[in-house]
């Protein structure tokens, strides 16, 4: 075992605490770990990714159940259109997309660039949500089923290109569609990443070289931060953590964007 797959080991847990802690943050951690410390090509650390947060956040989202802290009837309603579109996405769209896309004499768009651009795009635009402070109390007047359907796919396209289990989307969608108490939300949405990316994952098995020792190794770890993150939350507001995440999310983002557009061999 090198050095690298050590730290790389090490952050994994960081990915469980994270999930356990805030209900997100899984896929954001450990994408960026896969490819630039373990150094796997981005469509395949997408694939572990969702293999390593649909696990953990399954274990943590049984955790919040018997504290009461998950809606199952949003879990149906967010979730299947999600689903729907995870799978779709990860089967029929990712694979079509070749691995370069525009080359011009200045310019050239691979597929691992679009990728990890679009995932640092979406890491700045979901940081806003988390950052901005969310009043505990929330007003419940009658929300339309479509429209949580319809941000349910929306989230599903986005999450499976990525390789996102999508609860940095999913929480906020909680919170001021379905208009969902911050930490009923955390649960609620540990369900939904859970399903929506061990379903992505079964899109990308025999499509991809996958190690399967490495992968189940990274997962164990993730696993160990679960329950860190879950003791954690109970003695931690998961609303300052919530805003810490945010600042970490945003910063991360910002390094990948200017990494793969500037540095990028």
């Amino acid at each position: 075992m090198s050095g690298t797959e050590i730290i790389g080991y090490g952050l994994a847990v960081l990915v469980g605490i994270s999930l356990g802690l805030i209900g997100s943050g899984g896929s954001i951690l450990s994408v960026p770990i896969f490819v630039y410390i373990m150094g796997i090509q981005p469509v395949l650390a997408a694939a572990y990714s969702l293999f390593v947060v649909g696990v953990s956040a399954l274990v943590s989202g049984f955790q919040k159940a018997k504290d009461g802290l998950v809606d199952f009837k949003k879990v149906l309603a967010f979730g299947i259109p999600t689903l729907m579109a995870v799978f779709f996405t990860r089967k029929l769209i990712v694979p079509s997309i070749p691995d370069s896309i525009v080359i011009t004499d200045h310019f050239s768009l691979s597929k691992r660039l679009l990728i990890m651009a679009v995932f640092a795009v979406v890491m700045i635009l979901a940081s806003w949500k988390m950052i901005r402070p969310v009043q505990e109390s929330i007003v419940h007047s009658s929300v339309s089923p479509l429209k949580i359907s319809l941000a349910g796919l929306a989230i599903g396209l986005v999450a499976g290109f990525v390789g996102a289990g999508g609860g940095f989307l999913i929480v906020p969608a909680l919170l001021f569609l379905a208009q969902t108490p911050i930490k009923k939300a955390i649960g609620t949405s540990l369900f939904i990443v859970a399903l929506q990316s061990l379903i992505g994952f079964l899109g990308d098995v025999g499509q991809q070289d996958i190690n399967y020792t490495m992968l189940l190794t990274f997962t164990a770890c993730s696993l160990l931060g679960v329950f860190i993150g879950n003791r954690l939350s109970k003695v931690i507001s998961g609303e300052k953590m919530k805003s810490i995440f945010g600042y970490f999310v945003l910063c991360m983002g910002i390094y990948i964007l200017i990494k793969e557009i500037w540095f990028s061999a």
